[in-house]
């Protein structure tokens, strides 16, 4: 896990040093600014997971992006978005986990056209989390870790100037619990978040 932590964080400077260098160099017309917002199927996955009747969970995504040219075939886009993830138990009635992140995806895209293809990885800042029964919400803040380390892949349309499209996989490294100690032995259950997003995404160039 620390060196999965390790990478990403390298892949996070290494990024920003690029895109920053990449647009003092270039005209304002190589970056793009732009609003996103879509819906997120969400779930858990992990050996805890399998035995488990976890069901998926709806919720929703939204924030800001910047899309930067680093040559015709590549684009480097970070972004800031509030992401709602979490899953739905079957096995007790009306029964769903609400997790609510700050994340900040730091993707690359290939571009053919308007079409992208992009991966790249992503932090997320969990600053709530809902246990929901009927009518009835519990803070269960406390139990879960903060930072969430991940990855993202997928596919989309989108212009410099105009509407675009796209479906995007958020996988995790981290698990979600807090681990607990109990005398000399620490217990870790193996849960990770994992969400299906489908969005839409309006850019315009940047000045």
């Amino acid at each position: 896990m620390k060196k999965s932590i390790l990478v990403l964080l390298a892949f996070m400077l290494v990024f920003s040093t690029v895109a920053q260098a990449q647009r003092r160099g270039r005209s304002s017309n190589d970056v793009s600014l732009g609003l996103k917002a879509g819906a997120s199927m969400t779930n858990l996955v992990g050996d805890y997971v399998k035995n488990q009747n976890f069901d998926n969970l709806f919720g929703f995504h939204a924030g800001v992006f910047a899309n930067i040219t680093l040559t015709q075939l590549f684009a480097f886009q970070p972004e800031l978005l509030y992401s709602q993830k979490g899953y739905k138990s079957s096995a007790a009635s009306n029964y769903n986990l609400r997790l609510h992140y700050i994340d900040v995806p730091l993707a690359f895209h290939v571009n053919t056209g308007g079409l992208f293809f992009e991966a790249g990885p992503q932090v997320g800042f969990l600053v709530a989390a809902k246990g929901n029964s009927s009518n009835v919400s519990v803070d269960v803040k406390e139990g879960y870790n903060t930072v969430d380390f991940g990855y993202l892949f997928g596919l989309g349309y989108q212009l410099k100037h105009g509407l675009g499209v796209g479906l995007r996989y958020n996988g995790a490294f981290t698990n979600i619990d807090k681990a607990t100690t109990i005398g000399s032995v620490t217990y870790q259950d193996k849960a990770r978040n994992s969400a299906f997003q489908l969005y839409l995404t309006y850019s315009v160039n940047g000045h």
